[in-house]
């Protein structure tokens, strides 16, 4: 989609989708200007900070997601945010607990969190994931649903709960999940190099995942 047609086409779909139902559009453009061509979002999702906030290429974004860049926010290439995820860059709840009514109003509110986030190139969020402010999620990571997740996330780990109300942890490895396709497919080596890097590759092909 050209930055042309999009201009008009996102409004027309987001006042349509009122009467038809959520859409995915193609095409998204960030706040210094920069065009997304390949990336598909959302008319139902709520985007909050958008200064702050930089989709690259090919992100997808589904229905009914809360994407907060308010305190700086990058979503890399190809990462794929399903259904009724937070991605925050700020956090209230203490504020609003120890303040009460003192709360509203006050430009600088105790305990108020403020923390840049990223989510790494062709990382996977599934449905009802949180991931909290200052996270940094590496690249082709998989957030399994009904995850919490907060700090660091190393590169091609699969991250998720093991009890109900407890953060994600990580319990496998993306680049196990990707060898019996790569090894069938060598025609996406190259490809799947570009993102992940050579070494990833071969650890991928020879099951050196962890090494």
């Amino acid at each position: 989609m050209t930055p042309l047609r999009y201009h008009f086409t996102r409004p027309l779909a987001r006042v349509l989708s009122v009467f038809t139902g959520p859409r995915i559009v193609y095409g998204w453009r960030n706040a210094d200007g920069g065009f997304q061509p390949h990336s598909r979002v959302s008319t139902h999702t709520c985007f909050e900070g958008l200064e702050g906030l930089t989709l690259q290429d090919h992100v997808f974004v589904g229905h009914f997601n809360r994407i907060d860049g308010s305190n700086g926010l990058l979503i890399e290439e190809g990462v794929q945010v399903t259904n009724y995820v937070s991605v925050l860059s700020h956090s209230s709840h203490r504020s609003v607990r120890v303040m009460g009514r003192r709360y509203l109003g006050d430009p600088q509110p105790v305990g108020y969190v403020r923390r840049s986030t990223r989510v790494g190139a062709y990382s996977f969020l599934g449905p009802h994931s949180v991931i909290a402010p200052g996270s940094q999620i590496g690249k082709g990571v998989i957030v399994q649903a009904y995850s919490f997740v907060s700090g660091e996330v190393p590169d091609f780990a699969i991250v998720g709960p093991t009890a109900h109300g407890r953060p994600a942890e990580v319990l496998g490895d993306t680049r196990e999940l990707d060898r019996t396709l790569l090894q069938r497919h060598p025609e996406l080596h190259a490809v799947y190099a570009q993102w992940a890097g050579k070494d990833h590759l071969r650890r991928a092909l020879q099951g050196q995942a962890t090494a």
